[in-house]
């Protein structure tokens, strides 16, 4: 670590302490840069970076809501918009109960970096709350999210602020927030995305992340001459991101083997076919249960439950080529990142946001494997966003061939842009520096250009 980032990570940790996951995410950023800031030095004179990892506007509020026993419930709403330089604040709301302050700015950093490599005019941002849909009614979901818009209303729009989904937020909450900001605003506009496709929404939007980070990793393999067919893929998790990854590890003639939720995993030694996706989908999207239900169905799969005990995730430890991180953040530890390297993989494409550890990071990319960090990988997701943003603004919607054939070209280019902007600064097969740097630069110019505010 160079002295300007430890520097720098100190004033970090002084200013905003207990924020670990943000502290994790601006460092591994600031060491990427180091390559960039002395070769250019007037993003250190003009503290791009210090002003990249300081909100251009946190905001914090009461949401008080009653659930069907007429009890009175007080969550607590966030919004983070962190960079506008380049388009309005973008970025998914989240529910859940693991919400705090460090993990929002976490995600609204990461976030500025992820859209500015998608090409998309979309600056970062992220919110959401420690409220958990998980065991509530309909009826006591839509009052939450009634009040949550309520107060957030007054600090979005199509040209300011554009949320969407992620963990806990999936379209009958968008629903029930956008039907909340049309009645308070008396007006229909492009300021959620995730929306229904009979109103507002965009094809392929539910399944964007999950065909991005398999498209990335094709892109990946394509460098070595290779293809995902005839290649065992671990996933984790099991939303949307895990269930269209393996859909689409399937149509590329992948074979996924494994899936996961808070309570276990199932390993499916004979693959997870699209009958088997299907009762997943239906048991997760429908009746909302947990997966060891899929090992009670198929015979043939193992079911092990989750042990906070251990010191690794025993679904990172199979045989495999490829693993697909689509969970949550730091599910994979040290530990676990030597398991998948024991085990023969050699493609890592995070469709979760900052899923390893920066030990493990650190593994992947000593070892020279084709490893897409969250940014790069999972950015379908917000791409797909963009893309519902420019149909609200033409009022016209597009086929899925059409949707899937920008998706395909926006990670191609993000592929391409983390590959060359890696090579041009002497790191290459490096898409960690890639992607850090490739997404830094697009923002830092533009903040340059609109002078110091």
């Amino acid at each position: 670590m160079s002295q300007f980032v430890e520097e720098l990570m100190q004033k970090v940790r002084e200013k905003n302490p207990e924020q670990k996951e943000f502290h994790q995410a601006v460092e591994e950023v600031a060491d990427s840069l180091t390559l960039v800031l002395e070769r250019y030095p007037e993003y250190r004179s003009e503290k791009i970076l210090e002003r990249i990892i300081e909100p251009e506007r946190v905001l914090m509020f009461r949401v008080p809501w009653m659930n069907d026993n007429h009890e009175i419930q007080i969550n607590r709403g966030f919004r983070i918009e962190m960079n506008s330089a380049i388009g309005p604040y973008k970025g998914g709301l989240r529910f859940h109960p693991s919400v705090n302050l460090g993990i929002l700015k976490f995600l609204a950093f990461e976030q500025v970096f992820k859209n500015s490599l998608t090409s998309l005019p979309m600056g970062g941002g992220k919110g959401g709350s420690d409220f958990d849909p998980k065991g509530k009614s309909r009826n006591e979901v839509m009052r939450f999210c009634q009040s949550f818009m309520s107060e957030l209303f007054r600090h979005i729009g199509p040209d300011t602020d554009v949320p969407a989904g992620d963990i806990g937020v999936g379209g009958r909450e968008i629903g029930f927030m956008y039907g909340q900001y049309k009645k308070l605003r008396n007006e229909f506009t492009g300021v959620l995305t995730g929306k229904g496709l009979n109103w507002g929404g965009s094809l392929i939007r539910p399944e964007a992340t999950g065909y991005g980070a398999t498209y990335l990793a094709a892109e990946m393999l394509a460098t070595r001459n290779e293809s995902l067919e005839g290649k065992t893929c671990l996933v984790s998790g099991s939303g949307n991101v895990a269930q269209y990854t393996v859909e689409k590890v399937l149509d590329l003639g992948g074979k996924p083997v494994t899936l996961s939720d808070s309570s276990g995993y199932i390993y499916d030694e004979k693959g997870i076919d699209r009958k088997k996706l299907e009762f997943v989908m239906e048991l997760k999207n429908v009746r909302r249960g947990r997966i060891e239900e899929y090992a009670q169905k198929y015979k043939e799969a193992v079911y092990t439950p989750a042990d906070p005990g251990k010191n690794y995730n025993p679904l990172w430890d199979h045989k495999a080529q490829c693993a697909f991180p689509s969970a949550t953040q730091n599910e994979i530890n040290k530990k676990d990142a030597e398991n998948l390297l024991k085990n023969g993989v050699y493609v890592v494409s995070e469709g979760a946001n900052m899923p390893t550890v920066a030990d493990g990071v650190k593994l992947f990319v000593d070892k020279g494997i084709l490893y897409a960090p969250g940014k790069a990988a999972n950015a379908g997701g917000v791409a797909v966003s963009g893309l519902e943003m420019s149909q609200n603004s033409m009022r016209l919607p597009w086929t899925r061939e059409e949707v899937d054939q920008r998706l395909q070209m926006i990670m191609k280019n993000i592929h391409k842009t983390c590959k060359d902007t890696a090579e041009k600064f002497g790191t290459p097969g490096n898409y960690v520096n890639g992607a850090n740097i490739g997404g830094f630069l697009k923002v830092a110019d533009a903040m340059i250009d609109q002078g110091l505010v």
